[in-house]
């Protein structure tokens, strides 16, 4: 099961390699179209998708509907607002945890028998959870839906939270901390929103927690955490596929029929609060002896998702690191060779989140590649010429279509509206929006959005083959720092 999500804007505009490279996501090429080549210039077609239909359950719970019928298949979600948001200090983690035990055990089933019945109907039901929402995904056969329901409403409204299962899980994360904290391509992941954020801010620990949190957690706090969030005040459910609203929802009507109407006021995630900007640069070096590769991150706080500059940042991050042509990948993987792949990302959640550029370099290479790094930084400060801005807005628009060819892809689009309160048109519009974006609107959102002079650079790498070439950059304040700190 999946513990941590990514925005929509990520999947969008990084490579695969890149992703993984990001350690932020286990996306594979099937799930990801492959833009290894950008698409040709031309007229960008109008993205036309069935209508959202909307209904409302027995019990109150808001369902969205798309159908398409092409494949007999069906995917439904329920979405329960708030995810790691709703974790408070001493306990970050806690969303994460109570997802990942929704299904080790549910209804009258252990986790084993849940997973041969679901198997048996050739269904899909995976549990997750982000900073922003926590959800539970089932993808099944159309004829099989109306028998695979009720096993996601066990897992949504019955788990058992039994405490062996719990004991197994949080040891395994524990071990996985233990692994990270040991591989420099995992341990940068919790090092630099450490450095953006801060020690208190939520964004700047994981949303799966670290050992002392996980350690302390109780099975009673998974429960009393569990009935306190998982209402259904606090829920949507998405449906797409060989489906109709009027049949999907008598079947959720009889499934969820236990998960009573929520009276009185949700007790609602109190937002995440904007995390100060940085003001100056500082350089982080963790040591790493015998490192192969250094790995770097420069960036700093970006944007909510609800940037009303969204397709403007879209276009401009696919220019400086959002595609495999773009300028940080072509200089440091085509031209310098030093490493398999560079980009950028602004990570967009319902507060804003981080901004980053990265790579994973040779370590005999990390200071070249850190000036290049800054090279481009400052690069797409200046006047980008139309005929990129222009090749970019295609690469955008043509490959957009393709985030929507599959049952899953549309409920995960679906999901977004919804958790992320998106006009209904949003994607429909998206196209447009983005060819009508100006060389002037890049620009003043390269001004505004890529300061790399008030940017943290965090670095993890053998510490005496990389400092004396990183110092003489002169980039800035440079401070050593055990890579401990930032597993505490």
């Amino acid at each position: 099961m999946t513990i941590d999500t990514v925005s929509s804007s990520l999947r969008r505009a990084w490579p695969v390699a890149a992703l993984v490279a990001l350690g932020l996501t286990a996306i594979t090429s099937a799930q990801a179209p492959d833009r290894s080549k950008p698409p040709a210039l031309g007229p960008a077609p109008a993205l036309k998708l069935p209508a959202i239909q909307k209904g409302t359950l027995a019990n109150g719970v808001p369902l969205w509907v798309i159908e398409q019928h092409r494949v007999p298949l069906a995917q439904v979600s329920v979405i329960l607002r708030g995810g790691s948001s709703l974790d408070r200090a001493g306990r970050y983690g806690m969303a994460s945890l109570v997802a990942g035990m929704l299904d080790e055990g549910a209804g009258s089933r252990a986790a084993l028998e849940l997973a041969d019945a679901v198997e048996f109907l050739g269904a899909d039901l995976t549990t997750s959870s982000s900073f922003d929402y926590s959800a539970v995904r089932l993808g099944v056969p159309s004829e099989n839906l109306a028998a695979a329901l009720p096993l996601l409403a066990d897992v949504v409204l019955r788990p058992t939270f039994p405490a062996t299962e719990l004991d197994r899980l949080k040891q395994e994360r524990l071990t996985a901390l233990v692994q990270a904290a040991d591989n420099p391509a995992a341990s940068i992941g919790y090092a630099f929103p450490r450095v953006v954020f801060g020690n208190t801010h939520r964004y700047g620990t994981p949303a799966s927690g670290l050992a002392p949190a996980i350690s302390a957690i109780t099975a009673d706090e998974v429960r009393a955490f569990y009935k306190e969030h998982y209402v259904s005040g606090n829920a949507t459910i998405v449906a797409v596929g060989d489906i109709t609203l009027a049949s999907v929802k008598a079947e959720l009507d009889k499934a969820f029929a236990g998960w009573p109407a929520t009276s009185g006021a949700v007790a609602a995630a109190a937002p995440i609060p904007a995390a100060p900007q940085l003001t100056k640069r500082e350089i982080v070096l963790v040591d790493k002896p015998g490192a192969a590769q250094s790995q770097i991150r420069i960036g700093w706080v970006g944007v909510p998702r609800s940037t009303p500059e969204y397709a403007t940042l879209e276009v401009l991050n696919t220019i400086l690191g959002g595609s495999f042509t773009s300028r940080l990948n072509q200089n440091l993987r085509e031209r310098n060779g030093f490493t398999y792949g560079a980009g950028s990302a602004f990570d967009m959640r319902l507060s804003a989140g981080p901004f980053l550029a990265t790579a994973g370099v040779q370590t005999d290479k990390t200071a070249e590649a850190l000036r290049e790094f800054f090279v481009e930084l400052e690069g797409i400060r200046k006047p980008v010429p139309a005929s990129e801005i222009d090749k970019a807005k295609n690469y955008v628009a043509l490959g957009f279509p393709s985030e929507f060819e599959t049952t899953r892809n549309l409920a995960q689009k679906l999901e977004e509206m919804v958790v992320y309160n998106l006009p209904d048109d949003t994607y429909q519009s998206f196209v447009g929006n983005v060819m009508r974006v100006t060389t002037d609107a890049v620009q003043k959102a390269a001004a505004q959005y890529v300061q790399p002079d008030k940017m943290a650079v965090v670095i993890v790498g053998d510490r005496k083959v990389i400092e004396p070439g990183i110092a003489a950059l002169k980039l800035g304040s440079l401070r050593v720092v055990p890579i401990e700190e930032f597993f505490k």
